[in-house]
């Protein structure tokens, strides 16, 4: 994709960001949840500014409001709520992340807060056309609860989950609450410790935040290519939900009702997942779709386990099921991380793509799929943004260059070699596009700085002294040493939560996981990166990284470092990050990773023709 492009693009993200401005400035609701989970929905005005949603919060839930500021995606909310769209969820959070978790939880105090909340029992977030499905299921539950036909419980996986049933007590929809997700302080399985918004199961994805990951992979799944189930985020009201502290009634009558905002999936019955029986019967376009998706979304979390089968027609053998992907909590992390692709060494992974799905994958946009997640799910975070763009990139470029999905897979994860963790294929190629990018930066202060002393020299000298003070000023600069010792944006990022400071107005705000690249650091023990790429194909690492911590619950030696979430729970080392650049520097890095990918499979593709020579001359040879 030409720099123009990206450019033009970002130009126009940033008009569509003012026209939304204007559009969110009248009369709106905006649902705001409490970092322990308590929800409420307000009714703003024109002069409404972050603290009277402060005080009218307080006065509804009895909640404390001192030294907590109102979170929406990325931006520290003050007196300027024109960014806010209508039906948009607010997070009320502390200042400073660090909550210890024996701080008992807050929630309604009984003070007649449904009186308040004019919402109805379930109210889509941000609705729009995209959400017809859902706003259907919706009509549906809401009839059955007028019968008392109430959601149960799921008894299985680590987060609180609910099947909502239609008139005909069918289930007909699973929501997930995002207070109830693993870690948060509303886990009714001992999953606790944590408060919104802090590092979850997987250190780039916070707690509280996995609900609009579900709908992102939802909305990216454009002609429902991979079947996703349509799913949208919801503010719902019941007595099902749990509350860590309070102690319910065991009768209907005596249950206090809660609100949530949770994810709303529409249930698709099917006879078993991935797991229960062989895989080599998958339809190979299936696995393909779906394959597709996950390398788009970085999907963390693809056991088998979230891959439901279900006979087509309610018969027939195995050859005629199809799939369907569900459980995307997990996709589009804040940082590069190490994809679990159950797929990945599948025979269906290694066939070719078809013309369809090459075709298919040649349409996709991530810039506009950007764009899409901006307006329809307007609290995520950039960072998000930027990894869905690098993985949809990687893709195109390795999908024109003639690789199959379990090739782009395997270059997308990472390895154990002894008891190091390397990084994959393409954290490979950010890095170098980082270091460029650094190196660039570096030059030009170099050559600000020089012409801001030649120039205060002109001032205060006598021509006579100005050259030979200019050549001695230029002198050492000439044979700087690009790789030197300076701040170094590629080494292991510091993954100390604990962190945080206070800045003021509607800025990015200081969360536990803003890891910071540290002085000390020096590179990772590489040969020269820019030369590496110009004479190594990308399908051999030639280099290692030192002193990288084993992954948790993993055992070194194996193969590869994939696993399912449900089998560890700490997070991975990074060693991409993206979220820390400006958008200037964006633009400048994805012209560094284009041409680097473009590099990389060209050099491939030169390596694997020189390999089948050198495969046929030596046959030759032979007789």
């Amino acid at each position: 994709m030409a720099v123009a492009a990206f450019k033009g693009l970002f130009n126009s993200k940033f008009h569509g960001n003012k026209m939304m401005e204007r559009k969110s400035s009248g009369r709106r609701r905006v649902f705001v949840q409490t970092e322990t989970g308590s929800v409420l929905g307000i009714e703003l005005d024109r002069s409404d500014n972050a603290h009277t949603v402060k005080r009218k919060l307080q006065i509804a839930l009895n909640v404390p409001i001192e030294e907590r500021s109102l979170i929406f995606g990325d931006v520290v909310l003050k007196n300027d709520l024109s960014t806010v769209r209508n039906d948009s969820p607010l997070l009320l959070t502390k200042n400073f992340m660090h909550r210890s978790s024996s701080t008992p939880c807050l929630s309604p105090t009984g003070k007649d807060v449904q009186q308040r909340d004019q919402s109805g029992p379930i109210e889509i977030l941000v609705c729009s056309d995209h959400f017809s499905r859902i706003r259907k299921l919706v009509r549906e539950i809401v009839e059955a609860m007028k019968f008392g036909i109430d959601p149960i419980p799921v008894c299985g996986g680590l987060g609180g989950a609910y099947y909502f049933r239609d008139c005909q007590g069918e289930n007909c929809a699973i929501v997930k609450p995002t207070d109830e997700e693993p870690y948060a302080p509303n886990n009714p399985k001992g999953f606790i410790g944590k408060a919104l918004g802090q590092p979850g199961l997987k250190r780039s994805v916070r707690v509280g935040e996995t609900g609009f990951r579900e709908v992102a992979a939802y909305l990216l799944d454009y002609d429902h290519f991979a079947n996703v189930p349509s799913t949208a985020l919801v503010k719902v009201t019941h007595s099902i939900f749990n509350v860590n502290g309070e102690v319910n009634g065991t009768k209907q009558q005596e249950r206090k009702e809660f609100s949530k905002i949770a994810s709303l999936q529409q249930f698709i019955p099917h006879d078993f997942d991935a797991s229960d029986y062989g895989t080599s019967s998958f339809p190979v376009a299936a696995v393909h779709k779906i394959g597709i998706l996950d390398i788009r979304i970085l999907n963390t979390d693809r056991h088998a386990g979230n891959l439901l089968v279900r006979k087509i027609d309610g018969g027939g053998g195995l050859d005629q099921v199809e799939l369907v992907p569900i459980d995307h909590g997990l996709c589009l992390p804040e940082n590069l991380e190490d994809p679990y692709f159950e797929w990945i060494h599948w025979p269906q992974a290694s066939i070719p793509f078809s013309e369809d799905e090459l075709e298919y994958i040649s349409h996709l946009d991530p810039f506009q799929d950007s764009e899409l997640l901006r307006m329809e799910l307007p609290m995520i975070r950039e960072a998000c943004l930027r990894v869905l763009v690098v993985c949809t990139i990687f893709l195109k470029e390795a999908a024109i260059s003639g690789l199959c999905l379990a090739e782009i897979g395997e270059m997308m994860s990472r390895e154990f070699r002894g008891q190091q963790e390397e990084p994959s294929e393409l954290e490979f190629i950010c890095i170098e596009a980082r270091r460029l990018l650094e190196e660039r930066n570096m030059l030009s202060d170099n050559v600000r700085a020089v012409e801001n002393e030649f120039q205060f020299e002109i001032d205060c000298e006598e021509e006579s002294d100005i050259t030979c003070n200019l050549e001695k000023k230029l002198a050492p600069q000439a044979c700087w040493p690009l790789g030197g010792n300076i701040r170094n944006p590629l080494s292991k990022v510091d993954e100390n939560v604990e962190e945080c400071t206070e800045e003021d107005g509607n800025i990015i705000p200081p969360r536990s996981d803003e890891y910071a690249f540290t002085a000390q650091e020096k590179a990772p023990t590489v040969p020269r990166l820019s030369m590496s790429m110009k004479n190594v194909s990308i399908g051999d690492k030639s280099w290692k990284h030192e002193n990288v911590m084993q992954k948790n619950g993993y055992l070194s030696g194996t193969s590869s470092g994939n696993r399912s979430v449900n089998e560890q729970f700490a997070g991975s080392t990074r060693f991409v990050k993206l979220a820390d650049m400006s958008e200037e520097e964006w633009v400048q890095y994805l012209e560094n990773f284009q041409h680097l990918v473009y590099l990389a499979f060209s050099n491939r593709k030169s390596a694997s023709v020189g390999q089948r020579q050198r495969q046929r001359l030596g046959t030759s040879c032979q007789f």
